[in-house]
């Protein structure tokens, strides 16, 4: 295989957005559009990615930077065609003597195994496909095997205008006749800017091979307004859900599972309808997720339960057997085997025991208002309702908490802990009040 780099274009100013947010940074299964690309980029083993921005977006900078370095920055500004932003990632990949692809930070659901055809040639490859409603897409005029022209709509006759083959903007050539032939690109048409789909004629007429590889009309859309990043999500979904349950995963409405870019579910898993999944979600198979659940940055063990209505937020990590019930909420905690916290507790930094059972309404008071401590509930442990748990504190093995108790010092193994005040009677205390006010109403109502 041939050395390859990529051209990635995100300097649109998406103004059809309509958004402070740069488009290519709106998000997708979780992630944004711009790493989609990226992702892509990598699966296909390029060794040197160039990321194009312009000077409207430092955000856009700023997250190319964070994740591949100032290197793999150019600049295009002002913003004269996507033949003017390949031009702008000339400079930072001189010296390069592979093929180089372009590609967009708009396209998220463009994958390593749609564009890869698009390279092994000497001359110019794009990718095409075939449009439901072609509209304003630049057209693909092919002859035999020969990719003869790009025509966009704009300049197109009514006999290419009846072409459905369409462009999808992804090219790749070899960098020294790609840069070669955008030197001769001009800007003589009717928006005044650098068409990149020009270079195609001029490789041609310099007697470079030219054709066309096709990819499924999905996998190409752009991004550009709200509906069709909606429109996007919804085909990223049902990708994902046709993936995981032809890996047998039963979900009886996968239609309401959202899932992220990453989750990871094995086989045997069960998850119920409405259920979300963040980022970061990694289920062993076996295990069982309860409606209007929350899942994100956590590991689920093989048969534990989860939910319904419960969160789990990164850090969570339960073990084989676990039990998280409805409206807890579990964070940066580790649940050995067999540890159960049922209902209504909010349990954050800390680790649970095998075996330990966390009462309704328990909370582990991690923060102090400047810094996050942890709680340690141990093996065989019982906390009982209602409890308050206030860390730094550890729960020892086989210790009980009891009910309504507020814990701010450690609990040796097998002891009982009261944390709370003494119950006292008043005689006829509440018959007194209750006469009481009940005058105090009628009286005022006069």
């Amino acid at each position: 295989m041939t050395r390859r780099a990529a051209i990635i274009l995100a300097a649109g100013q998406g103004t059809r957005m309509k958004s402070s947010l740069p488009k290519v940074l709106h998000r997708v299964g979780h992630r944004a559009m711009l790493d989609h690309a990226i992702d892509a980029a990598e699966a296909l083993g390029c060794e040197r990615i160039v990321v194009v921005v312009g000077n409207h977006s430092p955000e856009v900078r700023a997250h190319v930077v964070k994740r591949l370095g100032e290197e793999a920055i150019a600049v295009q500004d002002p913003p004269l065609g996507t033949g003017h932003a390949v031009r702008a990632a000339e400079q930072a990949l001189a010296g390069f003597d592979g093929e180089v692809v372009i590609t967009y930070g708009d396209v998220p659901l463009l994958k390593a195994r749609d564009i890869d055809p698009v390279f092994g040639s000497e001359g110019v490859s794009v990718i095409g496909f075939e449009a439901r409603d072609p509209g304003a897409y630049g057209r693909l005029v092919i002859e035999g095997e020969t990719l003869v022209a790009i025509t966009e709509a704009k300049e197109a006759s009514a006999e290419v205008l009846a072409i459905t083959t369409c462009n999808s903007g992804v090219m790749a050539a070899p960098a020294s006749l790609l840069f070669r032939l955008l030197a001769d690109v001009t800007n003589a048409n009717a928006k005044g800017e650098y068409y990149l789909t020009d270079v195609v004629e001029l490789a041609r007429k310099a007697g470079a091979p030219t054709r066309a590889v096709f990819a499924d009309e999905d996998a190409v859309m752009g991004v550009n307004a709200q509906g069709e990043l909606a429109q996007a999500e919804a085909l990223f979904q049902k990708v994902q859900r046709e993936t995981f349950l032809a890996a047998g995963v039963t979900m009886a409405a996968p239609d309401t599972v959202h899932f992220a870019w990453d989750t990871e579910i094995g086989a045997g898993t069960t998850v119920e309808p409405f259920v979300v999944f963040g980022p970061g979600a990694k289920i062993a198979g076996g295990a069982r997720i309860r409606s209007f659940s929350h899942v994100e940055g956590a590991a689920i063990a093989s048969g534990a339960e989860v939910g319904p209505y419960a969160r789990l937020r990164p850090g969570a990590d339960l073990g084989e057997g676990v039990r998280i019930g409805n409206f807890v909420e579990v964070k940066n905690v580790r649940m050995d085997a067999g540890a159960k916290a049922n209902h209504l507790s909010y349990l954050g930094d800390g680790e649970v025991g095998a075996g330990a059972n966390i009462g309704a309404g328990t909370i582990f008071c991690n923060y102090d208002g400047f810094f996050k401590y942890r709680t340690t509930v141990g093996k065989g442990a019982f906390v009982g309702s209602n409890s308050a748990l206030v860390a730094p504190v550890t729960i020892g093995a086989g210790a009980m908490v009891g009910s309504g108790s507020v814990i701010t010092k450690d609990v040796a193994a097998g002891d009982l802990a009261l944390g709370r005040v003494a119950q006292v009677a008043k005689s006829g205390w509440a018959t007194r009040f209750i006469e009481t006010m009940k005058a105090k109403k009628a009286a005022k109502a006069k």
